[in-house]
């Protein structure tokens, strides 16, 4: 009887997580989607994962090898990814150099997530701004950029530009050097596509405007034309304002937005959204 009854409650307890009975499909990249995953599943989701990005090499290192060469020319440093920040480590250590020179530069970054992967090196922040966009960091610098030298290591291709151009117009010299880029795996996974085409995913999540663009050219690529009918039964959600214009232009709408631009946020979303009545059940 105790272990009957043992197995009563457990099925409960699983059963009554908010995100119980979901399917979630993560478009995140291969590699940096563990996280996302395990955070879904702590609430009951079952999770499909379907990278929607490959992360590698710029094309050329010798403009980030040459901005590492005139470090001592800069007085700040903005970093707005852990890509941004593993890479640009990489390349040092891969010169010999201690990742720790950086602390010799005001360290500018933008979200919780990358300032952990700058800590994960022995390094400190100096400014996160409160929301965890670029657009928000120029309001928050401490100081004045008028006049500064700042070092801006990012992706190669598909960036935006509006973080340089609020930086340049406030009067700092900013410097841009592709240190990785990323790009459109080359095809959908047969059981992810299938998954899709038999409507077994409840909810498509994105945290970035790029996975949103891959994502239809994958499902264009799988599915032909007829690929939007294949996801107009599903929830799209968004972690955050500049994904969520990305979803509305290729995909027509956002279904859910997170308050916290962070995968913790998205989460959160996500459990307010499934709470009943607000899903649609």
């Amino acid at each position: 009887m105790p272990p009957k009854l043992t197995a009563k409650v457990n099925v409960i307890m699983t059963i009554s997580r908010p995100l119980s009975g979901k399917t979630v499909l993560v478009t995140r990249s291969a590699g940096q989607s563990s996280q996302f995953r395990d955070l879904l599943q702590a609430q009951g989701a079952a999770v499909v994962e379907m990278p929607a990005l490959v992360i590698r090499p710029p094309r050329s290192w010798q403009p980030l090898d040459q901005a590492i060469d005139q470090l001592a020319e800069f007085d700040w440093l903005v970093l707005t990814s852990s890509n941004a920040v593993n890479y640009l480590v990489g390349r040092l250590r891969h010169h010999g150099l201690d990742p720790q020179q950086l602390q010799r530069l005001k360290l500018a970054v933008v979200g919780r997530k990358t300032a952990k992967s700058l800590e994960d090196w022995g390094l400190t922040p100096d400014l996160i701004p409160p929301n965890y966009i670029a657009d928000d960091l120029v309001a928050h610098f401490p100081q004045s950029v008028a006049g500064k030298s700042l070092l801006f290591p990012r992706v190669e291709s598909g960036g935006r530009a509006v973080l340089v151009k609020e930086l340049t117009e406030a009067g700092a010299k900013v410097v841009e050097v592709p240190a990785y880029e990323s790009g459109c795996p080359d095809a959908v996974d047969p059981q992810v596509q299938q998954a899709l085409e038999a409507r077994q995913i409840d909810i498509i999540t994105f945290a970035s405007a790029k996975t949103v663009k891959h994502f239809c050219q994958l499902l264009a690529q799988a599915f032909g034309g007829g690929w939007v009918e294949v996801i107009q039964s599903m929830t799209v959600a968004s972690i955050g304002p500049q994904t969520s214009v990305a979803c509305k232009q290729l995909l027509g709408r956002v279904d859910v937005q997170a308050r916290e631009y962070t995968l913790e946020g998205l989460t959160q979303a996500l459990i307010d959204w499934a709470k009943p009545g607000l899903d649609g059940s």
